[in-house]
C-alpha cells in the first residue's frame, strides 16, 4: 500500500494533537480521515480475500482482475502486459 493524501493528513492531525487540543474543524477532519481510511483498509482486506478465494477455486482469469483492482487501490503503476 502506498501513503494516501488521507494518511498524511491523519499524521498531521496526530501531531498537532500532541502540541495542543484540535480545534472543531481538524477533529472533523480526523474523524472524515479515520472512516475514510476504515473504508480504505475493508477494500483492501476484501480483495486479498477475494485473490485468495480465486486462487484457491483455480481461477486464474479472475485472480488477474482481482490483482489488477488491487494494484489501482493501492497505487502501484499497472504491471507491463506479458
Amino acid at each position: 500500500m502506498t501513503i494516501l493524501p488521507i494518511h498524511e493528513r491523519l499524521a498531521e492531525l496526530w501531531t498537532i494533537r500532541g502540541a495542543r487540543n484540535l480545534t472543531g474543524e481538524e477533529q472533523a477532519d480526523l474523524e472524515h480521515c479515520l472512516a475514510v481510511n476504515a473504508m480504505h483498509v475493508r477494500q483492501f482486506a476484501n480483495l486479498h480475500n477475494l485473490s485468495l478465494a480465486a486462487s484457491m477455486a483455480g481461477d486464474v482469469e479472475w485472480q488477474h482482475e482481482i490483482c489488477q483492482r488491487l494494484e489501482k487501490l493501492s497505487g502501484f503503476p499497472p504491471s507491463p502486459q506479458l
